[in-house]
């Protein structure tokens, strides 16, 4: 049972550092996508496509499993209820989280933007403690690792804190809230299922505002359609669908600790395409962002007690 459990512990956080890898590399995509069109446009074009990319994938997998299910009438209709509701709260959640990040990326530098929205790293242990759930004492300082080297690695200067800041922390919490409920969801529904459903909310809610506050136009998608097909099909659709499968196997602590790795492979990610180069600093932040990976992957041996030993007074 143990051998079987590491197993899929292995493959949750694959699927899941290859989220961070995805989310890393398009970085670029999303920052050069808004120099074409506003951010609900973006947003509304990025969970479309990830929706829609998932529908031939889900039709594939009811193929295949509809030979092995043997649910009662009653029992999917239980299921579809939680579904849409897990869908529609995790897509919320996304629509607020993404929004709020999209917009702030136009008026906070990159490297800040990055720190202050890695840093779910927090606010998700902080609501699972809130929770009464237990984190171990490595896990802790993993979380500590984490946030210096998250700071080395994308604060380049001190700066001023600006309105932009606030809204970045807001929408960092909203990212810690959505790997919490989707921790929760995840192992109730199907992973694809429960992407697609959220993606297509999320796209829902982009839309009016799209209307609303910008004048999108054919030629402005037309022209940025390199990146938005980018983080559209592969940032969202693939990446977040692996989040969900990744953490179906591992708790939503460690869960953000292996995320937050897009900020080490954003930074490599600089250097393969882009051509920039590491400093120092940033180096010794991806060593701070490795060895809290790695030391919260650790499971200590418990203490051992001896039966009819006790304290000695004095």
């Amino acid at each position: 049972m143990n051998k079987k459990n590491n197993i899929k512990s292995i493959y949750s956080n694959f699927a899941l550092l290859t989220t961070a890898f995805i989310w890393g590399v398009s970085f670029v995509a999303q920052k050069s996508g808004m120099a074409f069109v506003g951010p609900f446009t973006f947003n509304a074009a990025r969970t479309f496509l990830g929706g829609l990319s998932l529908l031939p994938v889900i039709g594939v997998l009811k193929m295949i499993s509809m030979k092995h299910d043997t649910r009662t009438s009653q029992e999917k209709a239980a299921q579809h209820k939680i579904l849409a509701k897990g869908g529609m709260l995790c897509g919320f959640l996304l629509f607020s989280a993404l929004t709020i990040n999209q917009y702030c990326m136009v008026y906070a530098p990159a490297g800040k933007a990055g720190f202050i929205t890695s840093l779910y790293v927090i606010f998700v242990p902080l609501i699972a403690v809130f929770m009464k759930k237990k984190l171990r004492f490595n896990v802790k300082i993993s979380i500590v690792l984490a946030v210096i080297g998250l700071y080395l690695l994308c604060f380049k200067n001190t700066g001023h804190v600006e309105i932009s800041d606030a809204l970045l922390l807001v929408s960092s919490f909203l990212f810690g809230l959505h790997i919490i409920v989707v921790n929760y969801y995840s192992h109730k529904v199907s992973s694809a299922k429960l992407s697609c459903v959220q993606f297509f909310t999320a796209c829902l809610l982009s839309v009016p505002l799209m209307f609303i506050f910008e004048h999108p136009q054919l030629s402005a998608l037309r022209a940025g359609i390199e990146p938005i097909l980018f983080s559209g099909i592969l940032a969202t659709g693939v990446a977040y669908t692996l989040q969900i499968f990744g953490q179906k196997g591992t708790s939503p602590v460690i869960a953000s600790l292996i995320l937050s790795l897009e900020s080490v492979f954003a930074v490599l990610g600089g250097m393969v395409m882009l051509g920039e180069s590491m400093i120092f600093r940033e180096a010794i932040g991806c060593v701070f962002m490795i060895s809290a990976i790695l030391l919260s992957q650790l499971r200590f041996p418990p203490a051992i007690s001896y039966p009819g030993k006790t304290d000695r007074k004095n």
